[in-house]
């Protein structure tokens, strides 16, 4: 082979004059040593003259590929960092309450039924809950009012049952029946009435956002938000304020 004698005498050179592997470009006469094919050398040429000028090329070789470039000063780095932004999933409504209203028809989900539920069975927790119910609409004339309106839809700003209530609606128009006028908008009931720590049924149930009217232990009724409508349920605001109104 023409080139097989070139190569294997660049290799010996490479270990007799360093022992060491170097990654470098080679250009010049070093890369024409290697690369270029000529005709077969006389076993008689010196090796002194090979090696000279393989190392000569080589070192400069090296120093050409082994610049080092110092950035000078402080580097500054751009770190975008991702936002997270977390929300809190609302509490989960209770179930509304199965009630008897004062026309003798039991009301549950906004569905009504003559004299049964709508599943024709009533559990012992609803009959318990009912139990109560009829207790709030006997013991207290605003609860039996009230519940004259469950069934009717939530809607946003609504006042009347012709229109549908929304919560400060609602508990506006049952206590414009006994003559009071309170407001509609839920934030200013927190400035009506007295506070009291023992609520009663008729009493009203101030929260952020949202007011009820108190019907019993663990138990109100309310209008409660879009797609619902006026419905006895349980109580599941957290620390609300009661309060009552009186003449």
């Amino acid at each position: 082979m023409r080139y097989g004698y070139k190569r294997a005498r660049a290799r010996a050179i490479a270990v007799s004059a360093g022992g060491a592997l170097v990654v470098a470009p080679l250009t010049g006469v070093a890369a024409v040593a290697l690369m270029t094919p000529t005709p077969e050398e006389s076993p008689t040429t010196p090796d002194a003259e090979i090696v000279a000028e393989v190392n000569s090329n080589l070192a400069q070789d090296i120093a050409d590929a082994s610049t080092v470039v110092i950035a000078e000063g402080d580097a500054d780095y751009d770190f975008n960092e991702p936002s997270i932004d977390v929300s809190q999933d609302p509490e989960p409504e209770p179930e509304p309450v199965p009630v008897q209203t004062t026309s003798g028809t039991t009301v549950s989900n906004s569905t009504s039924t003559t004299g049964t539920t709508s599943s024709g069975t009533t559990s012992s927790s609803s009959a318990a809950a009912s139990s109560a119910v009829t207790a709030a609409i006997s013991g207290s004339a605003v609860i039996a009012e009230a519940s004259k309106y469950v069934g009717t839809p939530y809607v946003s700003g609504g006042s009347s049952p012709s229109t549908g209530f929304d919560c400060s609606g609602f508990v506006s128009y049952v206590f414009k029946q006994f003559g009071f006028n309170l407001p509609h908008q839920s934030g200013a009931y927190y400035s009506v009435g007295t506070r009291v720590s023992s609520p009663q049924p008729g009493d009203i149930i101030v929260s952020p956002g949202h007011v009820a009217i108190y019907a019993g232990p663990n138990l109100q009724i309310d209008a409660p938000r879009p797609g619902k409508s006026v419905q006895f349920r349980s109580i599941w605001q957290s620390s609300p304020v009661y309060v009552r109104v009186t003449g």
